[in-house]
């Protein structure tokens, strides 16, 4: 029988700044939360699939790992349904330490944006010729709705692997 751990839910931000503070502070709530529910998690149980489209905790996590890389860094993903699995030798801590390092270099890329319909600026070899960035303000609020959207996802494979709930 599964273990019930209740861990004491966070609000929302409260944000009365500017909307990219706002848009941020949202954006950074969900990581944290969608984060929160994959650290820790029992093996193997976190690569199982717990429903019919094969979706597990891990490639969840793993995914998101790439739409950051993605958004932010302008990195190409030829294979977008493979991002949905882990390697089978990555560990739980390895999957959540490149998430938080894919989210780290996007807030780095982040801080120096200033205007919210400008390009997202492309680091280094993250340029794509022909693919024009999306504007910031796009980006952020792509990046909020697919990380709540997984965020949620996330809360229910945890609850089905072990009975724990709450951010």
């Amino acid at each position: 029988m599964a273990t019930r751990d209740h861990r004491r839910d966070t609000p929302p931000p409260r944000t009365d700044g500017s909307e990219a503070e706002t848009l941020r502070g949202f954006l950074d709530y969900l990581r944290t939360s969608v984060a929160a529910k994959v650290d820790g998690a029992p093996e193997p149980e976190v690569r199982t699939a717990a429903v019919r489209s094969g979706t597990n905790l891990l490639g969840l996590l793993n995914h998101l790992t790439y739409v950051e890389r993605a958004i932010f860094l302008g990195e190409h993903v030829a294979d977008w349904q493979a991002t949905f699995r882990a390697a089978p030798e990555d560990s739980v801590a390895e999957v959540v330490a490149r998430y938080r390092t894919a989210v780290e270099r996007a807030n780095d890329v982040l801080d120096g944006c200033t205007d919210l319909a400008a390009p997202v600026p492309r680091p280094g070899s993250g340029s794509r010729p022909g693919k024009p960035a999306p504007s910031v303000r796009w980006a952020l609020a792509h990046m909020i709705e697919e990380t709540g959207r997984h965020a949620g996802h996330a809360d229910i494979l945890r609850e089905l692997i072990d009975g724990s709930t709450g951010r």
